[in-house]
């Protein structure tokens, strides 16, 4: 992993852990590999793929895989941690704030997809979404 795809994820974790909507929903749940027998909900960061952006700065455009997991009956829960999760990261470009870690910070970051749906189990549900982030050394 690049320093941009660290840095990335370091910042997803921070904005998202300081988040009180995000908060109230997974408290610091977040994780890249769940433990076994995590409570729900949690959201958990996924698949990644990243590429240089050809561009002055060196920049990366990355895109990432985020699934918020719930064991609520119906879908409720997992869009609601879909929403809050969406609002913080979008909420942090409109404010200007960008994300930031490691020398790297965000200069554009969106929820480009997202699909939520019971697994197979019958006993969660998952809410997928897909980010796309460009980021560039500070």
């Amino acid at each position: 992993m690049s320093g941009h795809e660290l840095a990335l994820q370091k910042a997803l974790v921070a904005r998202l852990t300081a988040d009180a909507a995000v908060h109230a929903l997974v408290g610091g749940r977040i994780f890249d590999l769940a433990p076994e027998g995590a409570e729900t909900a949690h959201l958990l960061i996924g698949r990644g793929e990243s590429r240089p952006v050809a561009a002055d700065g060196c920049g990366m455009e990355h895109q990432v895989t985020l699934t918020a997991v719930s064991r609520f009956r119906g879908s409720e829960e997992a869009k609601a941690v879909l929403a809050a999760v969406r609002a913080a990261l979008e909420g942090a470009h409109q404010e200007g704030i960008g994300l930031e870690a490691d020398g790297v910070r965000t200069v554009s970051l969106s929820v480009r997809f997202a699909d939520v749906f019971p697994a197979s189990d019958g006993r969660r549900v998952f809410a997928v979404m897909r980010i796309r982030a460009v980021t560039e050394e500070v």
